[in-house]
């Protein structure tokens, strides 16, 4: 290979690197002078490469978006990263790119040299996913959603409810959010005229629209999402109070089974939803703190039964 190509190629990866360059920047970096480094620019010009100039100050040379994707350049540290978050991906539980993930993997992986590929191989094995089946989001519907909420479009969507009944939805979304590895999107539904949010897994289609959504206050959009995936979609809801500090409590309490706010410097405010409020004492009782239930009254009435029945727990005869 040339020294031309070599540098053109060095100047490429650093073009990749950062935003703007200056032309004595580079050509230190390239230890030429700034004509060279013209001419260079002008070469990666002709071979496709929209390298664009700025003027005046902080201005300088910059990679711009093309019609095709250039080669992209990795260290050696940039390609175990992404090897690695290809592999992650593929577990991600989006239905369509854990296949395109793979493709990905298997394209990077030919051409990485055996150092490189030891490397990836022993951060991914260090890093196995272990996961339950869960209902998967169509790729389609998550980059519909994304693309909607970054133009703040309206939306029509194909929506099933938990009972299979299916409906258009008319909604402007504000924010999609993976919790637990399940999807979410948190919405102003146009119909019903309050903030909703929306399993990705029950879209069957999205539908951008023109209409650009409406200023409207928001609420706390992480605690409202937690409290309608936590208490809204169950029979029974419950609130109590922990006489533990919110940093013991919190790490216990998974974000689809509650939300947990602090009460002070010893004690914390648990809402938790349950088709059964018997789950909820178990929950409790797993936690191990003393409780002060606040509502409702019935769950008190299932704790005592618990305790009632640990209290009965005797050794079997002869052991």
């Amino acid at each position: 290979m040339s020294n031309v190509t070599t540098r053109a190629l060095r100047l490429l990866a650093l073009l990749q690197s950062r935003t703007v360059w200056t032309g004595p920047e580079l050509a230190g970096e390239l230890e030429v002078t700034v004509r060279t480094v013209r001419r260079d620019v002008d070469r990666l010009r002709e071979m496709g490469y929209p390298v664009l100039t700025s003027a005046g100050h902080g201005g300088g040379y910059q990679l711009g978006a093309g019609r095709e994707l250039p080669p992209l350049l990795l260290g050696a540290h940039e390609a175990v990263a992404v090897a690695v978050g290809l592999r992650l991906t593929a577990s991600s539980g989006i239905e369509g790119l854990d296949a395109e993930a793979l493709r990905a993997l298997a394209a990077l992986d030919r051409i990485l040299p055996p150092e490189v590929r030891a490397e990836v191989s022993a951060v991914s094995n260090a890093l196995g996913v272990v996961s339950r089946p869960m209902p998967v989001a169509r790729a389609e519907v998550l980059l519909a959603l994304a693309t909607a909420v970054r133009d703040r479009r309206r939306i029509r969507v194909d929506y099933e409810k938990l009972g299979g009944e299916r409906g258009e939805r008319r909604l402007e979304p504000h924010r999609v959010l993976s919790v637990e590895g399940r999807w979410y999107l948190f919405a102003w539904d146009l119909d019903r005229e309050d903030w909703r949010t929306f399993r990705l897994d029950r879209m069957h289609a999205v539908h951008p629209s023109t209409f650009t959504i409406t200023e409207r206050p928001t609420p706390d959009i992480e605690a409202t999402v937690r409290e309608s995936i936590t208490v809204g979609g169950y029979r029974a809801a419950a609130t109590v109070r922990i006489l533990a500090p919110f940093e013991e409590v919190a790490p216990q309490v998974p974000a689809r089974s509650g939300t947990v706010t602090a009460d002070g410097p010893g004690a914390c405010i648990l809402r938790a939803g349950a088709d059964e409020l018997h789950w909820v004492a178990m929950h409790l009782a797993w936690i191990g703190a003393p409780v002060e239930v606040i509502d409702p009254p019935e769950l008190l009435d299932v704790i005592e039964g618990m305790r009632d029945w640990a209290g009965s727990a005797r050794m079997a005869p002869g052991q």
